[in-house]
């Protein structure tokens, strides 16, 4: 029941969210070697293989507690509300801001009861050009190449009248730009330190004052930004080729 990709491309093959606070990420990382890094104690996912530009509607692994242990599976990126109409809403939901989670009628149960890390090897950003268009994409991770462990929120959707179609799905968080990422674009995901990741993901933990807390900028060095050539902003593109760094001369913003 996902979006046909004519109908997740906009206008020059590009995806409407190019441009969105994280419209696109790389899940490179095997599930063998996520599951070790992240300490899961239940694989439910297929490998999904390198992908370079995960786009909304596409398939993505999640790590969620289940019972006594954590589990890697795989949901729909783009939360879809069980109050929704048509699951097509959910690409249009891919993103959900700090700040009103606690409050927004679409975010506000998940945030209480169902939260999950979304694991990335990086996400693209967009510099505004100045006459303010999305120009330059920009691709941000780890120095050092490590996961990083966004902070999603989760949902289950069910057709109204019952019967097959039910869809799990999920939002990244997002919160104010750090110092590192400020230029490039005003807001970025949350990426939540490993001492964050068991308060985040205790399905019993409701204290959502606390849990907003968590929901800050990372440290400026934490990340590292690199221009890279617009192959992104077609969502049929993947390969190394996307996250390999332009010369500075060559970005179309700044």
């Amino acid at each position: 029941m996902g979006l046909t990709a004519k109908e997740r491309e906009g206008p020059e093959g590009r995806l409407g969210n190019v441009g969105a606070v994280c419209g696109r990420y790389t899940s490179i990382t095997p599930v063998v070697a996520l599951a070790r890094y992240f300490d899961i104690d239940e694989v439910v996912a297929d490998d999904l293989g390198a992908r370079y530009n995960v786009a909304p509607t596409d398939p993505v692994y999640a790590v969620a507690r289940r019972g006594d242990g954590l589990r890697l599976g795989t949901l729909r990126w783009g939360l879809v509300p069980p109050w929704a109409d048509d699951v097509k809403v959910g690409a249009r939901m891919i993103n959900a801001r700090a700040e009103s989670v606690i409050d927004k009628p679409a975010f506000r149960q998940a945030f209480a009861q169902r939260r999950c890390l979304l694991p990335a090897d990086g996400f693209y950003e967009w510099q505004r050009d100045r006459a303010g268009a999305t120009g330059q994409p920009w691709y941000v991770r780890h120095p050092d190449g490590e996961p990083l462990a966004l902070a999603g929120l989760w949902e289950t959707w069910r057709p109204r009248g019952g019967g097959d179609g039910r869809v799990v799905s999920a939002a990244i968080v997002t919160t104010a730009a750090n110092a590192a990422l400020a230029s490039i674009h005003h807001r970025m995901p949350v990426v939540l330190p490993a001492r964050a990741w068991p308060d985040w993901l205790d399905p019993h933990n409701h204290d959502t004052e606390a849990l907003a807390r968590l929901l800050v900028p990372a440290p400026d060095d934490l990340l590292a930004p690199v221009a890279v050539a617009p192959l992104v902003n077609r969502v049929a593109n993947n390969g190394p080729a996307l996250v390999e760094p332009i010369p500075e001369q060559e970005t179309s913003a700044g």
